[in-house]
């Protein structure tokens, strides 16, 4: 589908993997959607559609239809301000479930108090399902004792008196603390759905039902000889449980969301800046591209600038993960967020509001985290049809015992079949997945590894070559000038110096953003060489570049690049192998279709490299370095860090075409390179992974972005997905199998052979813990061992 948009979507009113199923399917078949993501965790909806068949109000009209609630986002808004707006509403969602929960749970204390005189009357008549329900049988044996001894009185009081107190007291519950839930459930019926709130609404409310047909008319059920019993307190308790799984569930989501929320309020809320001499202190919106900002010692950066006067040291591990503050001069870059140490300076704003550094690093976190995993199609094939499968089965349930058994088989078969309803709560297995991306995201960021989706992370996981881009990558990408040769007997060095070619070759470059050039102009400048602008320049990709200086026909490149314009290299072929050797990078300069020179560049090792990837080999990954750079330096820079397979000479396509020869083999490989020529092999790869120092077209073509600049990242980044898979397949079983397990118990198959029933209460407290069960396993992963550098030791061990 061309020309799409992608658009996010807050969505309202969604509880469990049931309606974020609903809403995604709902989605993906309106017209002009190419595909749809819904996020639980999040609540919203990552939209890609078709302008041309469809508009963001037709999506959001569609989210409507299906029973749920949805806004588009404020427009302009950065993610910083939209995620203060989050969190304010977590908060505020979180104390609102907190307080009904607390309320519910002491109304619910009161509702078994006084219903204890009713259960040990229902034990007197013998009834078989006090004796068999753990919890009940607990409670005839602890509690009654104790509660005839404090409160004889409270035994005195008639029976109708209690059951009608209880009712006004359960219908008080029901309105104010539980009214959610049926507003929901009868919203989602309304459109022909079911979900977790349908199976809360049917099983309290048949408690309610019967119950109030108990309380109304009991001689129905004593003619019968069935004991009139209630179960207003089961109902409270119920929606008690319920409400505190969600209290310490919304609690759980915004501590998933931590890392996330430290980056937001990261962002100073005032800047001072000197506009005609004065200083101002202004909030950040007030700041304009230009102004110059003033920062202070032990001071946060307020915006992103460039330094004009002064001198610091600046923290930025929020950043890279890194922990050694950074030089920063006159010229550098400082970005807003990070911590400036002991220095005082001065800079000019340049990137503001949602183009600045953080707020993309905020909305990439929440992208990724909004995102889905491919694992998560699993949960959602079962989630689509799970409540109807529930609702059968429950019904099935009662069909069985009341068929089965002689005494008292309304009751039982009642409470078995609300016990099914209460259990089966499909909220585990909406919260399986994205609360383990959420948080595994969140890690990577701390560890300096910009994960952009749940997609990429699994992907990661199963990655088993690891293809790396030399320059800038294992080496530092910030090469500098070893060598300058002139050819012997040439026409060029009988006229001009070695400073002469390098000036010129220089003033050529000058306009490349290639790391060589940059070396040889630096080089030239601190020889205090004249370096101009070219009248024409062509970067050749893979070989080099060419163009006119001062009126000379300069080409500066490989051996390819002399090749193509006919030089010949003999003379300095024999010093190029020699210095190539010594892990040089020999650059030829032809001169008027002459070869005039040799510039020698080394791009010293990064300090990191060698440990970094020895530890990705006693991962498990095979490491390639590909590289434009010849033979003998390739080589010597991968004998330097223990790569064994190097490939050299490569221009861009021929990387893209190496990686494709790797999956050819069956191997999933990730990519890793920080140059504009890497981009076509980071999008080749199944895994790209871009140095964060490197240019902005890596960081977009890239599936995961090392904000480090160094391979510990790589190696941080694979452990982490390894162990965030590792973590989804456990939070999947668990919810899984606890539905397995759980409904059968919940049924009465234990009853036949142990005696043994669950009650309703019991089975609303199980159905609550299933869900922060979950959530705390995925929380797990913020204190996952995962070294930034080095060897690995212990790396994925919890």
């Amino acid at each position: 589908m061309a020309d799409t948009q992608t658009i996010r979507v807050p969505v309202s009113g969604m509880t469990c993997a049931a309606c974020q199923a609903r809403v995604q399917r709902t989605l993906q078949r309106a017209p002009g959607v190419s595909d749809a993501s819904v996020n639980l965790m999040m609540h919203d909806a990552t939209i890609r559609f078709d302008p041309s068949q469809t508009t963001p109000d037709r999506l959001v009209a569609a989210i409507h239809d299906s029973g749920y609630g949805a806004a588009l986002a404020v427009p302009g808004q950065s993610a910083i301000v939209e995620q203060d707006a989050r969190d304010a509403g977590a908060a505020a969602e979180f104390q609102d479930l907190r307080r009904k929960a607390v309320v519910s749970g002491l109304a619910g204390l009161l509702a078994m108090l006084l219903s204890m005189p009713l259960m040990s009357l229902s034990a007197m008549a013998g009834s078989s399902l006090t004796a068999a329900d753990p919890f009940m049988h607990w409670s005839m044996r602890v509690l009654d004792p104790t509660l005839r001894a404090a409160m004889p009185w409270l035994y005195r009081v008639p029976g109708a008196v209690i059951t009608w107190t209880l009712l006004v007291l359960t219908l008080v519950i029901m309105w104010w603390a539980g009214r959610h839930f049926y507003v929901r459930a009868w919203a989602a019926l309304r459109h022909g759905a079911t979900d977790m709130n349908t199976l809360i609404a049917v099983g309290t409310g048949a408690g309610l039902l019967y119950s109030l047909w108990a309380t109304v008319s009991p001689a129905f059920f004593t003619s019968r000889g069935v004991a009139p019993d209630v179960y207003y307190e089961s109902v409270i308790v119920i929606i008690a449980f319920i409400l505190s799984g969600n209290a310490f569930e919304a609690r759980a989501k915004t501590r998933t969301a931590s890392a996330l929320r430290a980056l937001a309020r990261l962002q100073p809320k005032t800047a001072r800046v000197i506009r005609d001499d004065r200083e101002f202190e202004l909030p950040i919106a007030d700041v304009v591209a230009s102004d110059i900002v003033l920062v202070r010692p032990g001071e946060r950066v307020s915006v992103d600038g460039v330094l004009v006067y002064g001198e610091s040291t600046v923290d930025e591990s929020m950043l890279t993960g890194e922990s050694m503050p950074v030089e920063k001069r006159i010229g550098d870059r400082a970005i807003g967020g990070t911590m400036n140490g002991t220095g005082a300076f001065r800079m000019r704003a340049t990137s503001l509001g949602e183009q600045s550094v953080l707020a993309q690093i905020v909305t990439l976190m929440r992208d990724a985290q909004g995102s889905r995993a491919p694992i998560q199609t699993l949960a959602d094939r079962i989630s689509s049809v799970f409540v109807p499968t529930v609702l059968v089965l429950s019904l099935v349930t009662f069909g069985v015992w009341y068929v089965a058994v002689d005494t008292a088989p309304l009751v039982r078969a009642f409470a078995a079949a609300v016990s099914v309803l209460i259990i089966a709560c499909p909220c585990a297995m909406g919260l399986a997945v994205p609360t383990a991306v959420m948080v595994a995201t969140g890690k990577g960021a701390q560890l300096g590894v910009l994960i952009k989706g749940g997609e990429s992370l699994q992907r990661a996981s199963d990655v088993t070559v690891i293809v790396l881009d030399k320059t800038g990558t294992v080496t530092q990408g910030r090469p500098s000038v070893t060598d300058v040769l002139l050819t012997a007997n040439g026409d060029f060095a009988s006229l001009h110096s070695a400073d002469d070619l390098l000036a010129l070759v220089a003033s050529l470059e000058s306009v490349s953003e290639h790391a060589l050039a940059d070396a040889v102009v630096r080089e030239a400048r601190a020889r205090g060489g004249a370096v101009q602008a070219p009248q024409s320049f062509q970067s050749v990709a893979g070989r080099g570049a060419v163009g006119v200086v001062d009126g000379f026909t300069v080409a500066a490149g490989n051996r390819d690049l002399m090749t193509d314009y006919a030089v010949d290299v003999t003379p300095l072929a024999e010093d190029a192998d020699r210095l190539a050797a010594l892990g040089r990078t020999p650059v030829f300069v032809a001169i008027d279709g002459a070869l005039a020179g040799m510039i020698a560049i080394a791009d010293p090792i990064k300090a990191t490299s060698r440990d970094a990837i020895t530890r990705l080999q006693q991962m498990g990954l095979s490491v390639v370095m590909l590289t434009g750079d010849n033979v003998h330096t390739a080589n010597a820079i991968g004998r330097a860090v223990g790569i064994e397979r190097v490939v050299a000479g490569v221009m861009p396509a021929g990387k893209v075409d190496e990686i494709r020869r790797l999956q050819a083999t069956g191997a999933v490989v990730a990519m890793v390179g920080d140059g504009v020529n890497d981009a076509p092999a980071l999008a080749q790869a199944d895994v790209g992974m871009a140095m964060g120092t490197g240019s902005d077209v890596a960081i977009d073509a890239g599936d995961v972005v090392l904000m480090r600049g160094d391979l510990g990242a790589v190696a941080s980044a694979i452990a982490l997905s390894r162990i965030t898979m590792r973590t989804i397949k456990q939070n999947l079983f668990w919810a899984f199998i606890y539905n397995v397990i759980g409904i059968p118990v919940a049924a009465g198959v234990l009853y036949p052979l142990f005696g043994l029933l669950l009650s309703p209460v019991l089975a609303s407290a199980a159905m609550s813990f299933s869900s922060v069960s979950v959530v705390g396993n995925s929380l797990r992963l913020r204190h996952a061992r995962i070294p930034l550098s080095g060897h690995n030791s212990g790396t994925e061990l919890l």
